[in-house]
């Protein structure tokens, strides 16, 4: 009888240790995260040296929300210095974390100047400052482990050797339309097959199920590598609506997202002449710029769209 008690602690305990494991990262959330009124932080990413001695700057953002989604137009609340204070930053602010959003290129004779990205939103005034620090270099290996596709410190023969994928615009750059009709934008993305995707854009019933039950195996966020192309809004005050729906781009790392940081995420499926085709529709007048991702989960290329919508 008393290795019947044993044996059922031992088993209760396991239990219990698998039950924690599960739901720890909730209740770090719910204790830790808020859904809106929070601040939006400018963050430095790196620099990294162009062929011709140029520099790049590059920034992202964390907003500290989990659904409060801002626009802040370029000026008092949105500004870089010194020179031009619109130097290609974004007006939109998506939840959470946003790495390696845009890039500003600076002369090769900066030296030790810096370039400061200004940020004011829910009365928060942040900043975020770009120097030429040898610390901060930024390369393929490290932007694809800062964005969660490798493990921390490590990296393989694969890795190493990956390129960005490029995303190449069907038609012009400049497009108009009016409120509620439909825009179409075709892309084609190519890439190089690296990181090869483990992850199929369907799955069986119970492998899903089986995911689902499964705990977390990274204490850092984790990336799912996997070819996607993905389109928002970067500037533009009002709702776009876009069909079919959209990866995230920003890291939402619930089990249910449509991200590549969720646990549950399938990859939509890539044509194999790499035509992707989505259609987006404008609520409200305006000037927008949409903003093409396409990740293949280690490294990224972009493209943008101006939309002029008129009533």
């Amino acid at each position: 009888m008393k290795r019947m008690r044993f044996q059922l602690l031992g088993g209760f305990k396991s239990l219990l240790f698998c039950v924690l494991l599960l739901i720890m990262p909730t209740l770090g959330m719910a204790q830790n995260s808020f859904m809106k009124g929070q601040p939006v932080y400018p963050a430095f990413e790196g620099w990294r040296e162009n062929p011709d001695g140029t520099i790049n700057f590059m920034f992202g953002y964390f907003n500290e929300n989990w659904e409060e989604q801002h626009f802040v137009p370029i000026g008092e609340d949105n500004f870089i210095t010194p020179g031009d204070p619109d130097q290609g930053q974004p007006t939109v602010f998506f939840p959470r974390r946003n790495r390696f959003v845009f890039e500003v290129t600076v002369p090769s004779d900066w030296g030790d100047r810096e370039l400061v990205w200004t940020l004011n939103i829910n009365g928060n005034e942040m900043k975020a400052y770009a120097t030429v620090n040898p610390n901060y270099v930024v390369d393929n290996l490290l932007i694809a482990s800062e964005t969660g596709s490798l493990g921390i410190g490590t990296s393989s023969p694969e890795s190493r050797a990956n390129t960005p994928p490029e995303l190449t615009l069907e038609g012009d750059d400049v497009r108009a339309v009016r409120v509620g009709e439909a825009l179409s934008i075709v892309s084609q993305v190519t890439d190089d097959g690296v990181p090869r995707s483990r992850v199929p854009s369907s799955m069986p019933v119970d492998m899903l199920k089986r995911r689902m039950f499964s705990p977390p195996i990274k204490p850092t966020v984790g990336k799912i590598n996997a070819l996607y192309v993905s389109w928002n809004v970067f500037r533009g005050n009002g709702n776009v609506s876009f069909d079919p729906p959209q990866t995230k781009v920003w890291e939402d790392t619930r089990a249910g997202a449509n991200s590549p940081w969720g646990v549950h995420w399938l990859p939509p499926e890539i044509p194999a002449d790499g035509m992707v085709e989505v259609t987006a529709t404008f609520d409200e007048p305006g000037t927008y710029i949409l903003w093409g991702r396409a990740d293949d989960g280690g490294l990224y290329g972009d493209a943008y769209i101006t939309v002029n919508v008129s009533p």
